[in-house]
């Protein structure tokens, strides 16, 4: 009898702020359609890297029976927060509502090792801020176009670095000019719509003519593209990795900046970016000034393939005589629901050869900062990804996602193939514009 008031008396795990809802994790009943197309199950067969497994560890901890040990942590950190499951679940769970809650307790109420806590502030604070990001452009520009990168890959000396730098090293974009987008671009002909354009951080500085591309195109097809330079970062990588706090912050200036600019729509065209601001009703759910305000900026948002699919086209489509395999982000097949739009856009593309890659669903193992903390997994995930990309033989790889292009250049260079990865607003651009398909790939 003692035992059994002892059992209903623990305590939770969780602090009160915010826990993985009960409600959600009743909704599993652990039927199993998840386990196919979570990455790491598939990789490892372990129950408790599945997502019915971890749902079992939040509701252990929930009910005050599990501690967050470090056992328990690192099942969590080894999810890739893909949301495949919340796509082939039949209860309709929401996962992701339940991880980046389980992860931002995490944070607050276990201690890292001060190796692993450095490492996660440095990716953060760097790839949080465009600005910092700016800074070094230069450096890696001196460090590609020197030939010391190719000395350095050459040599072997990256063996001698720990793996996740070499993780880092092997991820680096190639750059080349950045191609700044103006405040405002104006519509070609007849304004359509008033659009706003998220410039996202990576985007912003690492692949900036996929920002640009974005603006030509919305302006070929009559819209007025606002794309305010206070902007800031949109917090995707924060809510990711369990810093809820910062990403709520950084939220409240995104709403800010883009209510000063008046726009009837917010395009977005980095997966994450775009699946996370359309959270924000939620993220901002307890604050009385954002709350409603957040709801209605969510609502404005739509990926640049979803916006340009409602939108009837006006611009001519010139030939583009390629063979294209195309790769589902995450983050928009799942957590956006955005399938069929991007795939709509290059079959209208003339001459273009579009092909499926199997396994669609599975993550290359980008995944936000994943390549980055989990270098090892990230890695067999996009060996495996470039595996089933090689016999395709495709001309280039098309995708949604500033983290999936560097993910899949590295895979497929692993792979000995020198495969060009490009966003499909880069290609809608060159067709509207008449380019030649080797400019794509300078």
């Amino acid at each position: 009898m003692a035992d059994s008031i002892a059992d209903t008396a623990r305590a939770s795990a969780f602090d009160p702020f915010h826990p993985p809802s009960t409600e959600i994790i009743d909704k599993c009943v652990h039927c199993g359609f998840c386990l196919p197309v979570c990455p790491t199950y598939v990789m490892w067969g372990e129950e408790m890297d599945s997502p019915r497994g971890r749902i079992y560890l939040m509701k252990l901890a929930g009910d005050g029976v599990a501690k967050m040990n470090s056992k328990w942590v690192s099942h969590f950190d080894s999810c890739l927060g893909c949301m495949a499951c919340m796509t082939a679940c039949p209860s309709g769970v929401d996962y992701g509502k339940l991880i980046e809650a389980t992860r931002a307790q995490i944070e607050r109420n276990t201690e890292r090792s001060p190796v692993e806590k450095l490492h996660r502030r440095l990716v953060l604070e760097t790839f949080t801020r465009p600005n910092r990001l700016r800074l070094m452009r230069l450096p890696l520009l001196a460090y590609q176009k020197s030939g010391l990168q190719a000395i350095v890959r050459g040599s072997g000396l990256l063996k001698l670095l720990p793996k996740r730098m070499q993780s880092i090293e092997a991820l680096l974009p190639k750059l080349g000019a950045r191609e700044a987008v103006p405040e405002v671009t104006p519509a070609i002909g007849a304004k359509r719509r008033r659009v706003g354009l998220l410039l996202g951080c990576v985007q912003r500085e690492f692949f900036p003519q996929v920002n640009a591309a974005t603006a030509r195109v919305l302006a070929a097809e009559g819209c007025e593209v606002v794309a305010p330079q206070d902007q800031p970062c949109c917090g995707a990588l924060l809510v990711h990795a369990g810093e809820e706090a910062a990403a709520v912050e950084l939220a409240k200036k995104m709403i800010d900046a883009f209510e000063r600019a008046n726009v009837e729509t917010i395009v977005t065209n980095a997966a994450g970016c775009g699946s996370n601001v359309k959270e924000y009703g939620h993220l901002l759910r307890d604050d009385p000034e954002y709350a409603d305000r957040a709801k209605q900026f969510a609502a404005k948002c739509k990926d640049i393939s979803e916006f340009l699919g409602e939108l009837e086209p006006h611009a001519r489509r010139s030939p583009l005589r390629l063979r294209v395999a195309y790769h589902d982000s995450c983050h928009l097949q799942h957590a956006q629901g955005v399938r069929s739009q991007p795939r709509a856009l290059l079959a209208n593309i003339p001459g273009l050869d579009l092909a499926e890659i199997p396994e669609p669903a599975i993550c290359c193992g980008s995944a936000g900062i994943y390549n980055l903390v989990q270098p090892d997994a990230a890695r067999s995930l996009g060996d495996r990804k470039a595996q089933l990309i090689t016999p395709l033989n495709p001309d280039a790889v098309i995708t949604g996602n500033p983290g999936c292009v560097l993910q899949l250049q590295s895979a497929l260079a692993r792979a000995g193939k020198k495969t060009p990865v490009l966003h499909t607003i880069q290609l809608l651009d060159a067709s509207i514009r008449g380019q030649s398909v080797d400019s794509l790939y300078k």
